[in-house]
């Protein structure tokens, strides 16, 4: 008998990272790290800063920072830092197998709007059929979704919520090489403000 002959094996698909993967390196017109300009990876340190304003609401640090902005401020030198972050939950209505079964029917019936959109761009000529049997059809299996979704908590969330992440403070950071001009900003805002 003969010999098998060598049979190259299969290698693992690899892929070139600079090609997938974006690097982070100073932007030579900002000076700031930005995709393709630092290492996979890699995360930018945050350079030594000084605290400029501490507000209770985001809105007010965004405003201070637009301000800024509006001012010619280099704003990339800029950080609204969250301090105590928490998790609220708002608890929005009651959740019955019924109202699931609404709400499934109903984003069913969007997504069954879509597939019929896009099956009746291929039928000559009643278009309006496969729209029609797209939502009916969408709508039908998004409340059985809905409900049986609902059903299988059995009980244990029997209400609809929405959560965000808040912070008890919000304070607006300008790196050291250029707090002194933002201190000296966010001081004349203060006083036109009467804060």
């Amino acid at each position: 008998m003969g010999q098998v002959p060598d049979v190259p094996r299969c290698q693992p698909m690899r892929f070139h990272t600079s090609i997938l993967l974006p690097r982070l390196a100073p932007n030579w017109f900002t000076g700031v790290m930005t995709p393709g300009s630092m290492p996979p990876g890699a995360v930018p340190e945050r350079p030594a800063s000084t605290v400029i304003a501490t507000y209770r609401n985001y809105l007010d640090a965004q405003r201070l920072v637009d301000q800024l902005s509006d001012s010619g401020f280099p704003v990339q030198h800029v950080r609204i830092v969250g301090r105590g972050l928490h998790s609220v939950e708002q608890v929005l209505t009651r959740m019955t197998t019924g109202k699931a079964a609404l709400a499934g029917a109903a984003s069913g019936a969007w997504f069954g709007l879509l597939i019929g959109l896009l099956l009746s761009l291929f039928v000559i000529g009643s278009w309006w059929r496969p729209l029609l049997l797209g939502v009916v059809l969408g709508a039908v299996w998004g409340a059985i979704l809905g409900a049986t979704g609902q059903a299988a908590t059995r009980g244990q969330r029997d209400f609809a919520s929405a959560r965000r992440t808040e912070a008890d403070s919000y304070e607006v950071e300008v790196d050291d090489t250029h707090a002194e001009e933002a201190l000296n900003f966010a001081a004349r805002q203060r006083m036109i403000s009467g804060q």
